[in-house]
């Protein structure tokens, strides 16, 4: 029954035609920032970026430069910026809140003499229920899809860098189609505010940020009907989804429920949603081999070495290792003989935040999304899903895993992972006091 569904859900997606030579991966996150800093200088039409933050450090000081230089370059060039509103609010954690996102962009607005918006989107009343997870830098006909947000470490800016997956795609649909959805759903909105200007407070638009949620859970992004491409040609097709049961949860839940033979999947944090949890191991129980690529817990974007002052945040690459051990416990007859393989990525002081999969090398999809409840539940999301029945891509998607491993380690058995009595003295009382009230269990789903 599973197999039906995902046909008829994978099949019914409007698909827009794709040339293999118009899709490019990049393996660094210097290449990344090096190709987004080329497209901006030479954009004749348009610049979109959506991300969850601009950051106010060098790489988000050379990025928001360079829309302002090519805005003067080009007056009638059409550039917007949209981030979460409630991120671009406040400072980094453990930051005041006077060293906020927004505070820079007002005063960068009022230094330049041209126009670049930046626009704070709403798609919950409170951070924590919800963020802007989109992802997508759109470039007069090209897409630039990645993970990663602006700051100094997802653009390799200074000494470290997080990882991530970075696609370069050629195609006209599918950049206006990209284009059309943040100007229907996003620009014109009540609940919608420049963040460059003076804004209202988020208690004063709560019923505008509640209806505005509501109308983005009835919205798609619309293709163009005159270009569908056929079931045997390489196409792509961009989806979005927010709160319960959306489409993008739908997809990747078939995605996973119709792979035969293979599955290769990222993520930055190993905490999957119960359905996708027994979707996986269904898949194992159908002979499905399986790579399941995570990063080490001290490759976490939230771990803080044991040296430095304890946060309680710092608790979360522990939390998500447990998560992990209880699995590969589980599942160890798979790891045993081999049809399930967990890799652990660590590159030095490096960060890890690679998402997306894999399904038979037929599907594959570029996302955001984290593969955690609250992706699931909670955040904002897309993706973009490339349908390759011929094969065009494999070459480009086997370099691209290789390059993905390369940092890797193998877990050959649950007990290689730490238990909980081997942590840091305060994050082991942590846990445990959780455990005890069953607070984990909210954390994960939270977060």
């Amino acid at each position: 029954m599973a197999f039906l569904f995902k046909q008829t859900t994978l099949t019914q997606l409007p698909k827009l035609p794709l040339s293999a030579q118009d899709v490019c991966t990049l393996h660094h996150t210097v290449e990344f920032r090096q190709q987004l800093l080329s497209a901006i200088a030479s954009a004749q039409q348009r610049i979109y970026i959506t991300a969850l933050y601009l950051e106010h450090d060098e790489a988000g000081e050379e990025i928001l430069q360079a829309l302002f230089d090519a805005k003067q370059r080009c007056p009638s060039l059409d550039i917007k910026v949209l981030v979460d509103w409630h991120r671009a609010q406040r400072g980094r954690i453990g930051e005041n809140k006077q060293h906020c996102n927004a505070r820079w962009y007002a005063e960068q607005a009022i230094k330049h003499p041209v126009d670049v918006p930046v626009y704070g989107i709403p798609v919950q009343t409170r951070e924590l229920f919800g963020v802007l997870h989109l992802k997508g830098f759109i470039v007069d006909q090209t897409v630039i899809y990645s993970g990663a947000s602006i700051n100094n470490v997802y653009l390799h800016k200074l000494d470290k860098y997080r990882f991530d997956r970075y696609h370069i795609i050629i195609n006209a649909a599918l950049a206006d189609t990209l284009v059309d959805y943040i100007n229907e759903q996003f620009l014109n909105n009540p609940a919608i505010f420049r963040l460059d200007q003076a804004a209202p407070s988020t208690r004063s638009i709560r019923k505008e940020i509640r209806h505005f949620r509501e109308q983005l859970t009835h919205s798609q992004y619309r293709q163009p009907s005159t270009l569908q491409a056929s079931s045997d040609e390489l196409a792509i097709s961009p989806i979005v989804g927010i709160g319960k049961r959306n489409l993008l949860n739908r997809v990747i839940l078939d995605l996973i429920a119709g792979a035969q033979r293979s599955l290769f999947i990222c993520t930055p944090y190993f905490n999957f949603p119960r359905s996708v949890l027994l979707a996986v191991n269904r898949a194992l129980k159908r002979g499905v081999e399986i790579d399941i690529v995570i990063g080490d817990k001290t490759a976490n974007d939230f771990y803080i070495p044991p040296e430095q002052p304890f946060r309680v945040i710092g608790a979360l690459p522990y939390l998500y290792e447990m998560n992990l051990r209880r699995f590969s416990k589980r599942q160890r007859q798979y790891i045993n003989n081999g049809q399930l393989r967990i890799h652990l990525w660590k590159d030095g002081d490096n960060t890890f935040h690679l998402k997306g999969l894999w399904s038979d090398q037929r599907y594959m999809l570029l996302t955001g999304n984290n593969l955690n409840p609250r992706a699931f539940r909670l955040d904002m999301e897309n993706a973009l899903l490339i349908h390759d029945p011929q094969a065009e891509l494999q070459q480009q998607n086997q370099l691209e895993q290789k390059h993905i491993l390369q940092h890797t380690k193998l877990l050959r058995h649950y007990r290689e992972l730490e238990e909980v009595s081997a942590y840091p003295e305060q994050i082991k009382k942590l846990l445990t006091r959780l455990s005890r009230v069953r607070i984990d269990r909210m954390l994960n789903f939270m977060l």
